[in-house]
């Protein structure tokens, strides 16, 4: 998957990180049916807690905007987090018995907490621009999982996680992100981005929020 032209350039820059994160042994057991249900659940519940923070830092995104068609791509992406994505965390968990309630109030792990609040201090220290480097492999990199998982899972055990990520309305907020990113980039940088000074850095946010997915993963896997 592309989802516009600055984020394959980002993705390629994250070297091996980035094939670690998306065919990670996690995605593999989603895709097989082979990852523990007590790792997945796991995984549920901090992922609705990394969501609650992804969210706040996508408000942010719309203070962070300079044009209206920006905030509004924000704004939409925060919809799409709280009214759509948490929503598949909160039925999951509550069919094994783990309450909203619950998962609002679950300890949060280490883990968890470094990748949420680096991607916060992109935002709070940076600009709109570092801020989309920082999220840009959560939401992309779902994107780019689901779609393959879409075509290659073997089993169903995981099918309404991967349904939703290959689904056509998330496949359409890659794409609408991706677009954003564009955007962003040539009004900031100009439509020669790489030769900008601050390509450099850009990159090494993206390739940084990479690195904390594969530890995200990881956790995911120790319940």
């Amino acid at each position: 998957m592309t989802f516009g032209r600055i984020f394959p350039l980002w993705r390629d820059a994250a070297g091996p990180d980035w094939p670690a994160y998306t065919n990670h042994a996690f995605v593999q057991g989603l895709g097989d049916g082979t990852l523990p249900r007590d790792a997945f659940l796991h995984y549920l519940v901090q992922d609705y807690v990394f969501l609650i923070h992804f969210s706040r830092a996508w408000a942010l995104a719309v203070t962070k905007s300079e044009a209206l068609e920006e905030m509004r791509l924000c704004a939409a992406t925060v919809n799409a987090l709280i009214n759509e994505e948490i929503a598949l965390h909160v039925g999951v968990c509550g069919a094994a018995g783990i309450s909203e309630a619950q998962l609002f109030a679950a300890e949060e792990r280490p883990e968890n907490l470094a990748y949420t609040r680096y991607v916060l201090d992109a935002g709070h220290s940076g600009d709109l621009l570092d801020l989309l480097a920082a999220l840009a492999p959560c939401v992309l990199g779902y994107g780019e999982i689901g779609a393959r998982l879409g075509r290659t899972a073997t089993s169903d055990a995981y099918g309404d996680w991967i349904a939703t990520y290959s689904g056509a309305e998330y496949q359409q907020v890659c794409a609408d992100v991706g677009g954003l990113i564009d955007g962003a980039v040539e009004r900031r940088l100009g439509d020669a981005p790489e030769n900008s000074p601050r390509w450099g850095g850009l990159c090494k946010r993206f390739h940084m929020a990479t690195k904390l997915e594969v530890g995200f993963w990881d956790m995911g896997l120790k319940p």
